[in-house]
């Protein structure tokens, strides 16, 4: 770009790249190269600097595109990066940074320039750009007996799983795991799901697939460092009085750029980009990870990236390792959790813990026999409270999770176990002292509230009471807030279903001889008798299976006992009615002998020892209440156009898709 280079608008006027995207063939022995990738610029890792660049790469792109089957230079500036990748790890260990500096450039170029590649060709118009070669003015075009883009895939997978991640080689590493995610972004460019196609083709099936588990296990130590950026090693690009090609290194590419676009530590503009990311590399090494799991099964193969992660092991774990399970490997689980505890601020994060919950039976054994769940609860939890400012992905995940946990009982006595203090963020109410499990439905009654105001959904409603359901035999000294939450959350929907009862009552009356579909609201009254019906099976669950540990629950229903009058002849509640018409006339009884007058803590006192006096055999048994969650029940590739929407709003840089983003947006449904 020349001395004078410190605009981005500037790049398309530099002579080095516009040598690069020439018609000139560049032989790879021409010294050009090391002049070419010996440049001061690193990643951008915010999306706004992210696209002013691409924005800037765009005609450079295209006049190579244009090019680059008379001249190959494409083919051959991945060649001058291949040449280097096979001695990275010896320069690391000698710590040689000049070198690892130059590849890092060459791969930064590559992957910009691949970014235009793929919004403007297809995988096959793709291949050929690597196909074409270096030849003589006047020759015919041939391709290399060797298949480049393979090439370059398994050497970007072999750089990210055998170099170690150190300050000197952050910023590669992070380059080599953005180019993959850049490789796979045609999925953002089409409406449809991609099940096929060439890059998939050598990921899953070529000479990748045997490092499918070492890729698996290093994303996954990536996300569990949370590593932060290093500051750049400006001494690098000091000049030097000796002069030699660190003394040449403002004819690089970008020399001015330096103080624009920075990986981090470096000026002004550095520092508000470390605030906004300061963990680019664990950040899109999960991303990585979710692409790689959520790609489909071949017609004749499993994902095997989706395989390692179902299968992999503890550290800890001593037993041989399965033939039938080629793809696993061990990792250290108390690592793995501790960041899942601390990162569940972000979508991936979620997403990555519901992925392990739900498909890794060791992670799902392991985390559930943790005597610290609160940390991994409470994070889900505060997702949960603030539902209006989460996207509704997010809250399904965390629901989801929920669900999950709660399938296992140890899990539903062992919130209940757990103490906590000063919720700060639930500020609705102080609470000075709840369990976890009384906070947990606190808020799973709050996010019902919620959807019941605001978005109505059915399946989040679904969820929810899932979840309380699951835990509702095991509910166990309920905070006196929770149980009255429990009533309140009653009494709304008594209050809805008398508003909906009586508007499709007049309707009825008005639409006497009219054979026309009742309206919606109509469907309304059997979607809120639903709920209502699963409201008090959760009522009778707790009260069948452990009255006498839940006298506040009791003294709530006392409390609000006309709520249940007018569903006591009502054909879909009286057989689950039956319970709550006994405990609420036992304990009225009770009362009504123990005078008039009553204190709280007088009817409290009767209420516990009137639990303790109560036949068992005068409630009548129920099923037990237990959902399982189901992944067949999301949307179809549900997970694919959800993992893609991350990648789009993580500053990747893929900014451009005129046909297929609305696929991905995060409010799509």
């Amino acid at each position: 770009m020349g001395a004078n280079t410190s605009q981005v608008s500037d790049l398309s006027d530099n002579p080095s790249l516009r040598t690069l995207v020439g018609t000139e063939s560049i032989s790879e022995n021409d010294p050009f190269w090391n002049q070419l990738i010996s440049f001061t610029f690193i990643s951008p890792t915010s999306s706004g600097d992210s696209k002013l660049l691409e924005e800037a790469v765009i005609p450079l792109a295209k006049i190579l595109i244009e090019n680059n089957p008379r001249s190959g230079n494409f083919g051959a500036l991945v060649r001058i990066f291949l040449g280097r990748t096979k001695e990275l790890k010896v320069s690391t260990e000698c710590q040689d940074q000049l070198f690892i500096w130059q590849a890092h450039n060459a791969l930064f170029m590559i992957r910009c320039l691949l970014k235009v590649f793929i919004r403007e060709m297809s995988e096959e118009e793709l291949h050929l750009q690597f196909s074409y070669q270096e030849r003589a003015p006047g020759s015919c075009a041939e391709t290399g007996s060797e298949d480049l883009l393979e090439e370059l895939l398994s050497n970007l997978i072999h750089l990210i799983v055998e170099v170690p991640l150190l300050d000197i080689t952050y910023s590669i590493l992070f380059e080599a795991v953005t180019t993959l995610l850049v490789f796979f972004s045609y999925q953002l460019f089409n409406k449809d799901i991609l099940r096929d196609g060439l890059i998939y083709q050598h990921i899953m099936k070529g000479r990748c697939l045997s490092l499918t588990s070492r890729l698996v296990k290093t994303l996954l130590y990536n996300f569990i460092r949370q590593e932060k950026c290093p500051p750049p090693a400006t001494h690098i690009f000091e000049q030097k009085a000796e002069g030699g090609l660190l003394y040449g290194l403002a004819s690089g590419v970008a020399s001015g750029l330096w103080s624009v676009f920075t990986l981090g530590g470096a000026g002004n503009k550095a520092g508000v980009d470390q605030e906004h990311n300061p963990l680019p590399l664990s950040n899109q090494s999960l991303l990585l990870l979710l692409v790689l799991a959520n790609l489909t099964d071949g017609p004749d193969w499993p994902n095997p990236y989706r395989q390692a992660i179902t299968c992999f092991r503890n550290t800890q774990d001593t037993s041989s390792m399965s033939a039938e399970q080629p793809h696993t490997f061990q990792i250290n689980f108390n690592s793995l959790y501790t960041a899942l505890c601390e990162q569940q601020r972000s979508d991936q994060a979620t997403l990555l813990l519901y992925t392990l919950l739900h498909q890794n039976a060791n992670m799902r054994t392991y985390m559930l026999s943790r005597t610290d769940m609160d940390n991994l609860v409470l994070p889900i939890l505060e997702i949960l409270y603030h539902v209006e400012n989460r996207n509704s992905h997010h809250v399904y995940m965390a629901l989801i999770i929920l669900l999950i946990l709660t399938e296992d009982d140890a899990f539903n006595r062992s919130v209940h176990e757990v103490e906590l203090k000063n919720i700060t963020w639930y500020t609705e109410r102080t609470l000075t002292e709840i369990s976890l499990g009384s906070l947990l439905i606190l808020v799973v009654i709050r996010t019902i509230q919620f959807n019941m105001t605001r978005t109505r959904d059915k399946y989040l409603h679904t969820n929810c009471l899932a979840a309380l359901a699951n835990m509702s035999a095991q509910f166990r000294c309920l905070h006196q807030y929770a149980a009255q939450r429990i009533i309140s959350l009653f009494a709304l929907l008594s209050k809805k279903h008398n508003k909906v009862l009586e508007q499709a009552t007049q309707s009825l009356r008005g639409r006497q001889g009219d054979d026309t579909a009742l309206p919606d609201y109509a469907q309304d009254l059997n979607v809120i008798e639903e709920v209502i019906r699963m409201m008090l099976e959760i009522i009778n669950s707790c009260l069948s299976n452990s009255l006498h540990h839940n006298p506040n629950l009791v003294y709530a229903l006392l409390y609000k006992r006309e709520l249940f009058e007018q569903f006591r002849t009502h054909p879909s509640f009286q057989d689950i009615m039956q319970n709550l018409d006994t405990v609420i006339g036992f304990f009225s009884q009770r009362l009504e002998l123990a005078g008039s007058d009553l204190s709280v803590e007088r009817v409290q006192e009767v209420i516990i020892k009137g639990a303790q006096a109560l036949p068992t055999d005068r409630l009548k048994k129920f099923p037990e209440l237990k959902f399982k969650y189901v992944e067949e029940d999301q949307p179809e590739d549900f997970f694919i156009p959800y993992v893609w929407s991350l990648v789009f709003n993580a500053g990747v840089g893929l900014h451009w898709s005129p046909h297929g983003i609305e696929l991905f947006s995060m409010d799509s449904g």
